[in-house]
């Protein structure tokens, strides 16, 4: 052969075993590995149920609602508290209690109150008075302020307001008839009575 020959024999030769050797070699996919289809995995905690209202097994039964009036011996104390509470007296033509009607309304105020509290269809009536000088109508309002400034005071120590209510009988029913100085202070006061008390 001559080496012209083989020169260009050896190219194709080399040629022919490159492709034969690529046409051998088979290119695969790469396909993932081959895994079993995921079994349906059990969910080990129980299914969450819908939620229900807690509701507790005890059943309890309402208390017997408290009496709201007090009983006899319970209002004969409340008699006895009001008595000791003395009227509270006034200035001429003031409503404005001094301190000594202050220091009159803080008697047993407390203990008054305590029980008040437990009976609240037990109500306590505050009257304002005034002396004879002025007119009716002066005198009537001059009353109503009196023990208007007397419940203020009662509901300050925590007296319920609703248990109090007021009336004014100006100059009407006074505690002393002679025209001077003395009498008049008498009758420039408040005084505090118990509502018409229910039957026992």
């Amino acid at each position: 052969m001559n080496v012209l020959r083989i020169r260009f024999l050896i190219p194709l030769a080399l040629l022919g075993l490159l492709s034969a050797g690529c046409a051998k070699k088979k290119v695969v996919a790469q396909t993932p590995p081959r895994t079993e289809p995921a079994a349906v995995t059990q969910n080990t905690q129980p299914a969450p149920t819908p939620s229900r209202p807690v509701t507790n097994n005890t059943t309890s039964t309402p208390a017997p609602a408290a009496s709201r009036y007090p009983d006899k011996a319970t209002r004969d104390r409340i008699d006895a508290l009001l008595a000791r509470i003395s009227d509270a007296y006034f200035d001429y033509d003031k409503h404005f209690l001094r301190p000594d009607a202050v220091k009159t309304l803080q008697g047993d105020t407390a203990e008054l109150r305590d029980i008040l509290s437990q009976y609240p269809n037990y109500k306590l009536v505050i009257e304002g008075y005034a002396d004879e000088r002025g007119s009716e109508e002066y005198n009537l309002g001059l009353g109503d302020a009196r023990a208007q400034a007397a419940k203020d005071y009662l509901v300050q120590v925590g007296i319920p307001a609703q248990q109090l209510s007021v009336v004014s009988y100006g100059k009407d029913r006074p505690v002393c008839t002679e025209h001077n100085e003395t009498c008049w202070q008498k009758n420039r006061r408040i005084h505090i009575i118990a509502q018409a008390k229910q039957p026992a």
